[in-house]
């Protein structure tokens, strides 16, 4: 996923007038109108992924000393995949092939008895490690873990209303739990240039049955 992740930045890379990248898949949708994304995302002086602690199984756990002595324990991080990242990142990730190649070897399920994801690590401890003041710490993708299984909630048909769109978008601190016995949650306010902001500029997952009620409440609101 991670290498597809970066054909994707190469191929927009060709297009000098391409100055933000946006990993989104097909199941996210838009919580506010071009206007505020555009310019949400534009006029940001961070990009924004994710990037926490995570001290459990699914987080430092997934660690492996094969990737000694380029990426220690201590920088090693977890986040959502789902990211916003500037021009100047993007061309980061593309020079980078050391820090790559680890995670590309040394980073993936069944190897020596751990299930370690590259696309939930690469790009958070490669910032972390280089440009930590460079990024947000969250994802402007909202994303319902709170049923506590492998894949996140999925929104149906009957899930859609006004005030779910409104909740989401109303939500102002990125919260993780990690995955020790602690069960420590960790909170990030959110904020836009040093400004108090709204977290979320898109969600998932939403069922393609969900598109007659999504396209219905965005032609009565102009934002929700």
């Amino acid at each position: 996923m991670v290498e597809a992740e970066r054909r994707l930045l190469a191929n927009a890379l060709t297009d000098p007038d391409n100055q933000q990248f946006v990993l989104l898949s097909d199941s996210c949708v838009p919580l506010h109108n071009f206007n505020y994304v555009y310019r949400y995302l534009m006029y940001t002086n961070v990009s924004f992924i994710d990037c926490f602690i995570d001290p459990g199984q699914h987080g430092t756990g997934r660690y492996s000393e094969h990737m000694l002595p380029e990426v220690e324990k201590k920088d090693f991080r977890k986040a959502s995949q789902w990211f916003s990242m500037k021009r100047q990142h993007a061309i980061m990730v593309m020079a980078d092939s050391l820090y790559y190649r680890k995670f590309r070897l040394f980073c993936k399920p069944n190897m020596d008895g751990r299930n370690c994801y590259s696309d939930e690590h690469y790009l958070p401890t490669l910032f972390n490690m280089f440009d930590p003041n460079g990024i947000a710490n969250w994802s402007v993708t909202h994303v319902d873990w709170s049923e506590e299984k492998w894949h996140p909630k999925t929104y149906r048909a009957q899930d859609i209303t006004y005030e779910l769109l409104k909740n989401i978008t109303s939500i102002d601190k990125s919260i993780h739990v990690t995955s020790d016995a602690k069960k420590s949650v960790l909170v990030t306010p959110c904020s836009w240039n040093g400004m108090k902001r709204p977290c979320f500029l898109f969600g998932r997952k939403f069922h393609p049955e969900t598109l007659d009620k999504l396209l219905q409440i965005f032609s009565n609101y102009t934002t929700v």
